[in-house]
């Protein structure tokens, strides 16, 4: 059968039909930037110390000392989770003894935060942690939620591919939106971390799940010449754009169930979308749903203001493939042979230490200096230019050294966060990891085959052939332009 972009070529590449599945498509990606991020606001830890209850019969001088001092970025406040004891100081109290005067305080007896903690509401008015108490012994419990997103997020990962060539694209789309929604506002209702923490695994997994379908569907159905700008302005600035309206939801709602609630929102709105985008017209062929894909195609046309061909698959070719037994294509055939196995260990090597960086930056910003919202919205902001400049390099520079270079770029920066003066946030450990395994990568995607310029492989076979960057060394009279890889493997 004849290329699918050689048949559907009438429909040109960036009218009003692609239009609206670039844009459709790209704001399905909006919930992923806010739920990806929510984390930050809804375990949000405020300051906090022991509570004394008014039944400890201290006199105003002692319970205003009844929590130590430390020392905290060159100031002194109240320890977050220790006391004086409370029946040693209540006796001096009654005998009318004065603290620091007749008392030296660090000599007293110090005890954990018996009858729970008083925490600031400056910042938050609730969040899980204030909810269940997950600071000073059971502090471990927030970045364990943190973790265990990302553990639904690597669950997603595997099983969206292989579901959506089950299934159908769309159908999945529309199914792990769902996921994502409806158990975002399943959360709202959690009694306990641990139901929350579960929950919040099932929307990681949702939250991928729509991210790679959406990208998959866009890549099948728009043309060549607009994969590029799909895959960087479309859905990764559709995604910047709700990072960017996370921190304006949280900065008035300062709740985190009612934070929740307003973030489910964007999600049912997005319902409406199943009757405006289709079915990839790629993926029915596959399936030998040979009429459906033509309606598809028929319909673009009409908007399009296109005349269709009067047969737009010869039936000869037709009954070719229907004939010809269909290849099943799992996920364990990316490590079939030696070379698509380095090819592919290496992608997800990239791709890992890469997410290890950015999300070990945005999930950091709490612990920034300054106001956490506005750290939050332009942590989001500056990714929109970033992306712009991606989509403009991408266009014209070989993509390995492209890549190569901004990971050198960052990690070196990250490396270089341990000379900042002490006196700003100097807790460096995290900064020398994530840039230094950045920079690891960096070395790495060298040896990633170039694929700028290049016919790229469609199919197993041809990548059986592919030996590192040595066997994409052409002529340039030999190079066929192709804006961005087509879907080797939809599953993966």
């Amino acid at each position: 059968m004849r290329d699918y972009e050689e048949v559907t070529a009438f429909l040109g590449e960036w009218g009003p039909f692609q239009r609206l599945i670039f844009f459709l498509l790209s704001a399905s990606i909006i919930p992923n930037g806010f739920n990806g991020m929510s984390v930050v606001f809804l375990a949000g830890t405020p300051e906090h110390h022991c509570r004394v209850p008014d039944t400890a019969n201290l006199s105003s001088a002692w319970r205003n000392h009844s929590i130590p001092l430390v020392l905290q970025d060159d100031r002194e406040v109240l320890h977050s989770c220790r006391r004086y004891r409370l029946a040693t100081i209540a006796n001096f109290s009654s005998l009318g003894l004065e603290p620091g005067r007749d008392v030296d305080l660090e000599q007293l007896e110090q005890e954990s935060c018996l009858d729970g903690w008083e925490f600031s509401h400056d910042v938050y008015l609730s969040t899980i942690v204030t909810e269940w108490n997950l600071v000073c012994e059971d502090d471990w419990k927030t970045p364990l939620t943190a973790s265990l997103f990302f553990v639904g997020v690597l669950l997603g990962s595997f099983v969206s591919g292989q579901l959506s060539d089950r299934f159908g694209r769309k159908n999945i789309l529309f199914a792990t939106m769902a996921v994502q929604t409806g158990f975002s506002f399943v959360q709202i209702f959690s009694i306990n971390w641990e139901m929350f923490t579960v929950l919040f695994v099932i929307v990681g997994m949702g939250q991928i799940s729509n991210y790679v379908v959406a990208f998959i569907l866009g890549t099948e159905i728009l043309g060549k010449s607009v994969r590029i700008i799909f895959s960087t302005l479309g859905v990764c600035t559709f995604f910047a754009v709700g990072y960017m309206v996370l921190p304006l939801f949280a900065y008035f709602i300062r709740d985190w169930r009612m934070l929740l609630l307003a973030l489910t929102v964007p999600g049912v709105l997005c319902v409406p979308l199943w009757w405006f985008i289709p079915e990839s017209p790629r993926w029915l062929i596959s399936q030998r749903r040979f009429k459906e894909a033509e309606a598809i195609i028929q319909r673009a046309a009409k908007m399009n203001n296109t005349v269709a061909p009067a047969v737009i698959f010869d039936p000869a070719e037709l009954q070719e493939l229907n004939s010809s037994k269909q290849q099943k294509v799992y996920i364990l055939d990316l490590f079939r042979t030696w070379n698509i196995a380095i090819i592919t260990i290496m992608s997800l090597f990239l791709w890992m230490l890469t997410s290890v960086g950015y999300f070990g930056l945005s999930l950091n910003v709490p612990n920034l200096h300054g106001d956490p919202y506005l750290n939050c919205f332009l942590s989001a902001l500056i990714e929109v230019p970033a992306y712009i400049t991606a989509w403009l390099l991408l266009r014209t520079l070989p993509r390995r050294y492209i890549i190569a270079g901004v990971l050198f770029w960052g990690g070196g920066v990250l490396l270089l966060i341990q000379v900042v003066p002490a006196g700003a946030y100097n807790k460096v450990l995290p900064y020398i990891v994530m840039g230094s395994l950045t920079v690891l990568i960096g070395i790495v995607t060298l040896f990633f085959p170039e694929s700028f310029g290049s016919t790229l492989p469609e199919t197993l076979e041809q990548m059986q052939k592919v030996k590192g960057f040595r066997c994409w060394r052409r002529s340039r009279n030999s190079i066929q332009r192709e804006e961005n890889p087509k879907v080797l493997i939809t599953a993966f």
